[in-house]
């Protein structure tokens, strides 16, 4: 096993790109050569790492030789591409986008969840949604300590998750609104300054989007529990980065929100941020720039037995997106199966 590793960075001048390559930096992952890459019209920019420019290459077939994991952010089409073509090549693929999230033989993983699953990849590993990443991290806790009959989540997702056309919309579409301008639409159906949006990605025969499907999917694969009732309504709001969720959790057993509390804040990648009174309660503005996840307004839920209601927030850009997929290249060298 080699000390130092030659990643690719595919989408690395993207928004969920550019914080991975700054992530790797700032969390001392051993890098030996990285490689940059993105589309034709981004060859030849310059990143930033360490220090030094790193010129931006353009993606191709031939740009995994001697790579030993490509860590991919740049759509679903381009992984189904490249994907197979690098773990082809020798490289373990961490792809963030949803081509391979339930392939049977493609490991979903968040490592404080299900690490071990790791161990069984046959060269491409997916990292899930970033809504299902923060959700599953205290559902994960509760289900092992009393187990989950039920759950109900509502999302409100900030437009981040959409790419950087989104960002700019936001802000464009704000200054138009208090200015009295014209209001552009071009990246969401509908204006996104001061509305909300209850319609992430393609609708379903069902009335469910995408979005809120593989949510469903997604989380009964990551805590192995294919019977699981889990119901999801995804929204988008007019924040510019993080992500909030409302859940409602039926538990098997009982379990009240004081333990709920002891039990999530000893739960690692979680921090409890729980005291109304005081005004303490996880929001956007808080959790951005971190990797945590935040929890708050735990309560039980008085119409039902043994429900609990949570109040999640996390930053979509990092935990739910570029973080988990570095804390994945990590548990690989830990493993020994990086390289």
């Amino acid at each position: 096993m080699t000390d130092r590793y030659d990643i690719a960075v595919v989408g690395a001048t993207g928004a969920v790109g550019t914080i991975m390559l700054k992530l790797l930096e700032e969390r001392g992952f051993p890098v030996g050569k990285l490689r940059p890459l993105a589309s034709a019209r981004s060859e030849g920019r310059k990143v930033v790492f360490a220090g030094r420019e790193v010129k931006v290459r353009e993606l191709t077939a031939g740009s995994f030789d001697g790579v030993d994991i490509a860590l991919f952010s740049a759509g679903g089409a381009r992984s189904r591409e490249f994907g197979p073509t690098a773990a082809e090549a020798g490289a373990v693929v961490i792809d963030n986008s949803s081509a391979f999230r339930m392939e049977p033989n493609v490991p979903l993983v968040v490592p404080e969840v299900n690490p071990d699953d790791v161990k069984w990849h046959e060269g491409i590993i997916a990292n899930p949604n970033c809504s299902t990443i923060q959700m599953v991290v205290p559902l994960k806790a509760i289900h092992d300590a009393v187990g989950i009959e039920r759950v109900v989540v509502t999302t409100m997702q900030s437009v981040s998750g959409t790419g950087n056309r989104a960002i700019e919309e936001l802000f464009s579409q704000s200054e138009a609104v208090l200015e009295s301008g014209e209001v552009q639409v071009g990246v969401y159906p509908h204006r996104i300054a001061f509305n909300i949006i209850p319609h992430i990605e393609s609708f379903h025969d069902s009335g469910y989007t995408n979005e809120e499907v593989k949510m469903v999917q997604e989380t009964r694969k990551i805590l192995g529990a294919p019977d699981l009732r889990l119901t999801a309504t995804c929204t988008r709001v007019p924040v510019f980065n993080t992500h909030c969720e409302s859940l409602n959790v039926q538990t098997a057993g009982p379990l009240s929100a004081a333990a709920a509390r002891e039990l999530l804040a000893a739960t690692p990648g979680i921090v409890v941020e729980d005291d109304p009174a005081a005004g303490a309660y996880p929001m956007p503005i808080t959790a951005q720039g971190r990797d945590e996840v935040f929890v708050g307004r735990i309560r039980e839920d008085e119409s039902a037995e043994n429900c609990l209601n949570l109040w999640i927030v996390s930053d979509n850009l990092r935990k739910g997106a570029a973080t988990n997929a570095i804390q994945i290249a990590e548990l690989l060298v830990r493993e020994g199966m990086a390289g």
